[in-house]
């Protein structure tokens, strides 16, 4: 029977904003917008999305390490990219949305962040992460949502109050706080800070040590370990995408 799984050579290849390399089963992918720091745009978000099931669905992956490019993860955003001003436009939207962070809890392995800079859009998805390391120079802010008149429905919600807890969690998504690097190693969204020229090769050093254990204790700890965030998930992130939709056609 032939495989209709992914083969890496080819979905490596076919993401304009992602980067991928696999080395000993370890996958490093590195978002970029034209070889700089990542512009949160439509295309970013859908492209992240698939490629997470892209590394979901090859059974060849054994870590995943997820990192950015230049001085930020992600700190801008286009905000004309999207189509937010009709019910079809959201709909697209709240259909990717849901898409993108269950994919990214669908990879079967454990997930390294190395958070290289300043992550103001979307700091969701590396705090989602199994093991989180910052450089020195990154912080963290919801930047695109309340700050800016917009619910903060499309999985902030579920994930800022899980990490922080749950008073410091609505404090950062309504006040639009900026946690540096060691305040949030502080508050528990980060599992360490190193300085930027190490980032990368204390990442590698953890996800070499993971991949060092056995194929099934690695799958079956990454299912134990997101069952909680697969739940809330599942209550609550088409309920936040579409608070946030009416929202935004109310105004």
């Amino acid at each position: 029977m032939t495989s209709i799984a992914p083969h890496f050579d080819e979905y490596s290849k076919k993401y304009e904003t992602i980067d991928l390399e696999r080395r000993d089963g370890i996958v490093q992918m590195t978002v970029h917008t034209k070889g700089k720091s990542l512009v949160w745009t439509a295309q970013a978000h859908d492209e992240l999305a698939y490629c997470f099931a892209d590394l979901a669905n090859d059974r060849e992956n054994s870590v995943v390490i997820l990192t950015g490019t230049g001085e930020a993860l992600c700190a801008e955003i286009d905000f004309t990219s999207f189509n937010l001003a009709s019910a079809q436009g959201w709909d697209h939207v709240i259909y990717e949305g849901k898409r993108l962070l269950n994919n990214l809890l669908d990879i079967p392995v454990p997930v390294v962040a190395a958070v290289n800079g300043p992550t103001l859009f979307h700091p969701e998805i590396p705090v989602m992460s199994d093991i989180v390391i910052a450089s020195e120079t990154a912080s963290f802010q919801d930047g695109p949502h309340f700050p800016s008149g917009i619910v903060p429905g499309d999985g902030a919600h579920i994930v800022w109050p899980h990490v922080l807890g749950a008073n410091r969690g609505r404090y950062f998504l309504l006040t639009g706080q900026v946690l540096d690097a060691r305040t949030a190693l502080e508050y528990g969204a980060v599992n360490e800070v190193v300085p930027p020229d190490q980032l990368l090769d204390r990442a590698w050093e953890v996800a070499r040590s993971i991949a060092e254990k056995p194929l099934l204790a690695r799958r079956y700890a990454r299912a134990a370990l997101t069952l909680e965030f697969k739940r809330l998930m599942h209550e609550g992130l088409g309920y936040g995408l579409t608070m946030e939709a009416l929202a935004v056609l109310g105004m």
